[in-house]
């Protein structure tokens, strides 16, 4: 597994970061050896902090039956249950309903929100509520650079810029000329940041393509059809892990060579990588993602701690290969990669 080296050194700070949370956890008796005695298979274990019961509500642009936010909401519970948290939960794709959304965990006086960003302004004023009514924000996954001018505590994810370099540098080692990048949401800042840096660093031409993500066979024939009109094209790269799949399927109708390469990580992706069906993986660990959200408004209410002084938190990236199977099988087999 390989971290790209723009970002080792705030993934780096993230670890320590991570660690540090690990011990004020032991002394709230929530770790500790008691901890690693009664951990289980599910990634947590151990008994709830002796806090004040909080609730904590997270309001993402993605969600039930996607496996990426699955995974966030796997990491947020744990956090949940040692923390002592009413963990609570709703997505929307639509701006102005994920707006609605907030307001309504606002209207329940709820301790602290975790908060994705992927179309920001269509959040800001609702978010400036919450600072109005004292409650602190997280936010996490999409829109870093939008966290602390919205008044958040601070970001917990990836920067989506440094990953497409990485990718487009990845892309170069393998001698790539010509990659499709499959843009599957409209307006989302991330997945356009993400492109947006694979352009970046790329040696090669890049051409996006934008599909309809909640139409998974409609977002399957539209990059076959591109594939059979542009046979120079090498390299497929697609912002999730869904996407992976349809573009293996895609390629295979359009009698295609391109190689497939995603972002985001899964047990269906390892399968792929396993199988040599997709070339690499880019990893933001998302269990993280949800577990240090949680975490950060658990701490800043009991110890008035800022995780990473208000600046971004670093999850990734990393590129995983078919070499990093082995040790990713048993994680994702159980739902925290």
């Amino acid at each position: 597994m390989r971290t790209n080296r723009k970002a080792a050194g705030r993934t780096a700070a993230a670890l320590l970061t991570a660690c540090a949370l690990a011990l004020v956890a032991g002394c709230s008796g929530s770790g500790g050896k008691d901890s690693e005695d009664k951990a289980d298979d599910s990634g947590g274990g151990g008994t709830a902090a002796k806090t004040p019961r909080m609730k904590i509500a997270m309001v993402t642009h993605s969600g039930e039956g996607d496996t990426f936010w699955d995974i966030v909401q796997s990491g947020a519970k744990v956090a949940a249950a040692k923390d002592n948290v009413q963990f609570l939960y709703a997505a929307n794709k639509e701006g102005k309903e994920q707006a609605q959304l907030i307001q309504s965990y606002i209207d329940q006086d709820v301790d602290g929100l975790v908060v994705s960003l992927a179309k920001p302004e269509a959040v800001k004023a609702v978010l400036a509520k919450a600072a109005a009514a004292g409650i602190p924000v997280v936010t996490i996954n999409s829109g870093a650079e939008f966290s602390e001018p919205f008044g958040a505590l601070s970001h917990i994810g990836q920067d989506e810029a440094v990953a497409g370099e990485a990718v487009g540098e990845e892309l170069n080692k393998r001698g790539k000329k010509k990659a499709l990048c499959v843009i599957h949401e409209q307006g989302n800042v991330s997945l356009e940041g993400r492109c947006a840096g694979v352009k970046k660093t790329f040696e090669g031409t890049v051409e996006n393509l934008s599909v309809e993500g909640t139409n998974m066979p409609a977002s399957t024939s539209s990059i076959e059809a591109k594939l059979q009109s542009a046979k120079d094209i090498d390299a497929v790269v697609t912002l999730g892990a869904p996407f992976a799949a349809a573009s293996v399927k895609a390629k295979e109708g359009a009698g295609s060579s391109a190689e497939i390469n995603t972002f985001d990580l899964n047990a269906d992706v390892v399968k792929q990588l396993k199988a040599k069906e997709i070339g690499f993986a880019v990893d933001q660990q998302p269990y993280l993602q949800g577990y240090l959200a949680v975490d950060e408004l658990w701490l800043n209410k009991n110890n008035g701690n800022v995780i990473g002084g208000g600046k971004p938190v670093l999850t990734g990236p990393a590129l995983v290969t078919e070499k990093d199977v082995p040790a990713l099988e048993k994680y994702t087999a159980r739902g925290t990669r």
